[in-house]
């Protein structure tokens, strides 16, 4: 399939337009391709072939080699010519392929530089042999309107037809009598029977003329720039890949730290105190429930940032209610006030829901922790390309997504998404943190 992105489609009657005048358009559009294309085979037939043999003929003498440079280049024009008129056949422009060049050569090395292009190759071998479908598709789009406009016209011209004693018409050969009523009628039917089939028969000699244009002259193009976008596709998920597991390895080290840091020593205390509480019942009662006391509440704080683990791990709000319930469980648990409006109700894929979470808990995290700010504003919004996830504050700035920064791995995550993550943060305060999720 060709670049849609390389591609401006034609304009098109409105969809309100009857379908009879539609049909008429398209019959004119590809009556004027085949009837034009027959010309212009002979033309590009004649130029081609006298150009190509006569330079190779004379290339023993080196006159041929510019002759054949200069056919190739006429070739190249006859080329464009025919990619401008085989896109109302289609309906949308054709690109043009980008042909070879050396524009650091000196000047004898860019005039030949046409021999070493396969598609200037393709050009001239399109103008010789062009005129094979023109001449086939000429041929049966003029029998069809001159059969289709004549036998529905013949009661206004067969009156100039004398009636001497040689003539014979071929419903009196076929043994259906000489009448005139029978013979007006015979023609009229075989007139209506060629305008019925009129635009098969042109529309079908149009896309077999442009199909034989278009792949010699955007076959290989066409093809290199499907190569392209699935090497680019390719990248973008080879991309992906690595900021995935990038992002699944610093979630873990920080999980891994938050751990060590947290829940770890608290329930080695935990473990201490009991150990010390054991000892103390025997020779201090009091002190031991004391000591027990101190662990419970220990316990009890333990279990707090273990549910604080979880839900940067798996929030239970997001998979349950969605991502707006979860994001306004965010707001609420923030130090810093925050405006959020995010007014998407429906449930979305959940990566995508997971990805905009864990943006909005990181921005309002780093905003608590480093920004000294009085207020956050975070803004949720879907359109046709996507989800837009937006969080500001009116803090000190300096946020950075280069490695080492605490939204690195932020990034990582987006981009694992197939988004982007864009951040603005001035040293003269305030910042902006803007990802894009693809639906």
């Amino acid at each position: 399939m060709p670049n849609v992105k390389d591609m401006t489609t034609y304009a098109s009657p409105a969809p309100t337009q009857a379908p009879a005048a539609r049909l008429l358009r398209r019959i004119g559009i590809d009556t004027q391709y085949v009837l034009l294309g027959f010309p212009l085979g002979l033309v590009t037939l004649v130029v081609c072939m006298t150009g190509f043999f006569t330079g190779l003929g004379l290339v023993v003498i080196w006159v041929g080699l510019p002759l054949l440079v200069g056919t190739l280049m006429v070739s190249r024009g006859f080329a464009t010519i025919e990619r401008a008129r085989i896109g109302p056949v289609f309906g949308y422009r054709i690109p043009h392929p980008a042909y070879k060049k050396n524009p650091g050569g000196d000047l004898l090395r860019r005039t030949f530089t046409p021999f070493t292009d396969g598609q200037s190759w393709l050009d001239m071998l399109h103008g010789m042999f062009r005129f094979i479908p023109s001449t086939i598709g000429f041929s049966f789009v003029i029998t069809w309107w001159i059969a289709a406009i004549s036998g529905l016209t013949v009661p206004l011209w067969d009156w100039a037809i004398p009636d001497g004693p040689d003539r014979h018409d071929l419903p009196e050969l076929l043994g259906m009598g000489d009448a005139t009523s029978t013979r007006l009628i015979f023609y009229f039917a075989i007139g209506v029977f060629f305008a019925g089939t009129l635009y098969p028969v042109v529309r079908g000699a149009a896309l077999m003329e442009a199909w034989f244009a278009r792949g010699l002259l955007c076959g290989v193009n066409e093809l290199r720039e499907q190569v392209n976008q699935a090497n680019a596709a390719r990248d973008v998920a080879q991309q992906q890949k690595a900021a995935a597991v990038s992002a699944e390895a610093t979630a873990l080290r920080r999980l891994e730290r938050d751990i060590h840091d947290g829940p770890q020593q608290r329930l080695v205390r935990l473990a201490m105190d009991l150990g010390r509480a054991e000892q103390q019942f025997a020779t201090d009662p009091d002190a031991a429930r004391a000591t027990v006391a101190e662990a419970l509440a220990q316990t009890r704080e333990t279990l707090d940032e273990l549910r604080a683990l979880s839900r940067g791990i798996a929030p239970p709000i997001l998979v349950d209610r969605g991502l707006q319930a979860a994001l306004t469980a965010l707001a609420g648990r923030c130090t810093v006030p925050v405006d959020l409006d995010a007014p998407v109700t429906e449930r979305l894929d959940p990566l995508v829901e997971s990805t905009a979470y864990f943006v909005v808990a990181e921005a309002l995290t780093n905003v608590a922790k480093h920004s000294h700010a009085s207020e956050v504003q975070v803004t949720v919004k879907r359109n046709q390309a996507g989800l837009l996830v937006s969080v500001s504050d009116d803090g000190v700035g300096g946020a950075s997504l280069a490695k080492g920064h605490g939204l690195a791995g932020l990034a990582d995550r987006v981009q694992a998404a197939g988004g982007l993550l864009d951040v603005t943060s001035p040293a003269t305060g305030g910042t902006q943190l803007t990802a894009a999720l693809p639906l």
